[in-house]
């Protein structure tokens, strides 16, 4: 008997919260429960085995059945919608991880509703013409960006380009491991997989490179249509094989030699669709001959490719050092990953603390790397490769921009009555920016609605956020915030707010007392320094944040009894924020936070953290 396995993650805001508790049922083609699992408290279920098919028929391109068995899960969990999954393909011998992504009920929802989504046949099955175009192959085409650059997050769209479906924004690794378990088969050998993914990155990355889309009006950068581009589906499994591949390479792309653009690598499945690219099929036949990957895409593309990496990454605050960090590394850039463990573990305090020396990676350190690998699905080898970098700080950039939006909504005073304000694209003010503080919020558990920044003004991002929203809400898409879209905001910003659990719950909390402020420990940080900074004691210090110990580790959060004049709060500047916009956001000024950052200039860096006057 063959066996294939499954296992659940339920997790929301990019990661950034943990559900625990989630309800799960598996079930076979004819709705018969054959487990019922509970989330953990890193929102994971254990990997349960199922009858599959022999993996040999998945191998063989001639075979006229399907090479899998399919299987059903329905996910329900208090505060949040029921999610039905169908068709899941099991293979055998693969592991298959299954996000559940669960959407918060709204404010006064009385019952869950269901949503559905279908995974289905990998596109290698399909029979339909695939017609991908591109830019032309010669040397001398003419490309739009200057760098080859990671999107991150790449913004797909559910459908044909025309289309009104929406548009859904993944992080570039999870976009290629979606793609990759929904083109092809994970059980074909390493080198066929590897080929295939190689050419999935890099047509990717072609339509970025040349802003194939967006350079002709559309605010997306790739289709999942397998007529247009390749196939993505929003919320299926991916196959730990995949996984595993795409965590060591989803940097590198094919190029052509003495060229940086990312060749267009088109493909097909070979069998019941035929075109001038790669093969699907005929790279399982040429690994079993012994082809390596780079022989196997030089078969199909020209003779002079090569791979190459780019280490370019958007919107990532600090960038992979180049070189792996180890038990005996040190320096600056162990700080950051201590750091940024130390506050993901306030999400997932399963990972242990870092008790190493500030930018000595020891054994506390190892333990801390291991575990934060255990729950993401990378390799539990201790080491901080380019994967599990970038895993900790994008997932370091998602509990952290939660908690600046906590932050904002006190500031900004979101009270529960909406404005009665109409606003289209032109408008400007506070109310603006209370729509665009309300989207930025939504945005981190709606993955088809995007963040359009907090600027005060109404501007094109802010529309096409606007018009998401109202597809997503089944209103009328006109891109105007009139009282039935206020409405429905305040709704579905209330039902987060009610229904999501904490997502930075402080440890062992005590009653706050009057004047007191939260602060994260950084590098050098101690009791004595901190109560002098802010005008009281250590003791003080120690009774208001619950701790004993004269002892701080970077992350640590403490509460600091202040005096009336001294409460602030900690901003992480992103792109386009200016004092004035900060001043005028927070209801301060420019002097002041100029004066309580020391600062000597306007002159703002993304990712520096600013004290602003509360």
């Amino acid at each position: 008997m063959a066996v294939g396995y499954l296992m659940m993650q339920a997790r929301t805001a990019h990661d950034a919260v943990p559900l625990r508790g989630v309800q799960i049922s598996v079930l076979d083609d004819e709705q018969n429960r054959i487990y019922e699992l509970t989330t953990d408290e890193n929102g994971d279920t254990r990997s349960v085995s199922l009858e599959t098919v022999d993996k040999s028929y998945s191998q063989n391109e001639n075979f006229a059945g399907t090479p899998y068995v399919t299987y059903n899960v329905l996910a329900r969990a208090q505060g949040f919608n029921t999610l039905f999954v169908a068709d899941i393909p099991i293979f055998d011998g693969e592991l298959a991880v299954l996000p559940l992504a669960l959407v918060p009920m709204q404010e006064d929802q009385r019952s869950s509703e269901q949503t559905r989504i279908t995974v289905g046949a990998p596109a290698v099955t399909m029979t339909g013409e695939r017609e991908q175009e591109g830019p032309g192959r010669e040397a001398g085409d003419q490309y739009v960006l200057r760098q080859v650059v990671i999107p991150n997050p790449i913004t797909v769209h559910m459908g044909t380009p025309d289309s009104t479906a929406s548009n859904i924004q993944v992080s570039f690794p999870d976009y290629v491991k979606n793609v990759a378990s929904s083109e092809i088969y994970p059980t074909w050998p390493e080198a066929a997989l590897r080929a295939n993914i190689y050419a999935i990155i890099t047509f990717a990355l072609n339509r970025v490179y040349t802003e194939w889309y967006r350079a002709k009006g559309y605010s997306f950068d790739i289709t999942n249509s397998t007529a247009y581009d390749q196939y993505f589906v929003y919320g299926r499994p991916v196959y730990e094989s995949i996984s595993r591949i795409v965590d060591q390479i989803f940097n590198e792309y094919v190029r052509r030699q003495g060229q940086n653009a990312p060749y267009f690598t088109s493909f097909c499945n070979g069998t019941t669709a035929n075109c001038a690219g790669l093969s699907q099929w005929g790279t399982v036949t040429l690994a079993n001959q012994g082809y390596t990957p780079i022989r196997i895409l030089r078969y199909y593309y020209p003779d002079d490719i090569e791979i190459a990496e780019t280490n370019a990454v958007s919107n990532v605050v600090t960038s992979y050092p180049g070189t792996p960090l180890r038990v005996g590394s040190t320096g600056l850039d162990v700080q950051t990953i201590q750091t940024y463990l130390n506050r993901i573990r306030r999400n997932y305090p399963v990972i242990p603390a870092i008790t190493d020396e500030t930018g000595v990676f020891g054994d506390s350190t190892r333990a801390a790397v291991t575990k934060f690998q255990s729950i993401f699905n990378l390799a539990t080898d201790g080491i901080v490769g380019k994967a599990t970098w970038y895993k900790i700080s994008n997932l370091y950039t998602a509990v952290t921009r939660l908690a600046e939006l906590n932050s904002e909504g006190n500031s900004l005073g979101i009270g529960t009555v909406p404005p009665s304000t109409v606003l289209r694209q032109g408008s400007r003010g506070q109310d603006v920016l209370t729509l665009q503080y309300l989207l930025d919020v939504i945005a981190e558990y709606y993955s088809g609605i995007p963040s359009p920044g907090q600027d005060g003004i109404f501007g094109n991002n802010t529309r096409e956020a606007v018009i998401a929203y109202q597809r997503q809400m089944g209103l009328a898409a006109d891109g105007i915030v009139g009282q039935d879209t206020w409405n429905s905001l305040y709704r579905t910003y209330q039902g987060i707010s009610q229904n999501v659990p904490p997502s930075n719950p402080a440890p062992n909390p005590v009653p706050d007392p009057e004047n007191v402020i939260t602060y994260t420990v950084r590098p050098g940080d101690t009791l004595w320094q901190l109560a002098k900074r802010y005008g009281t004691t250590v003791d003080a210090i120690k009774q208001a944040s619950g701790i004993t110990s004269d002892d701080l580790s970077i992350g640590q959060v403490l509460r600091i009894p202040v005096s009336q004049g001294e409460q602030y709060f900690l901003y992480t500047v992103r792109p386009g924020d200016t004092l004035w916009l900060l001043a005028n956001r927070f209801g301060t000024t420019v002097d002041a936070i100029r004066n309580l950052n020391g600062l000597s200039s306007d002159a703002l860096r993304v990712g520096q953290v600013l004290r602003i006057p509360e």
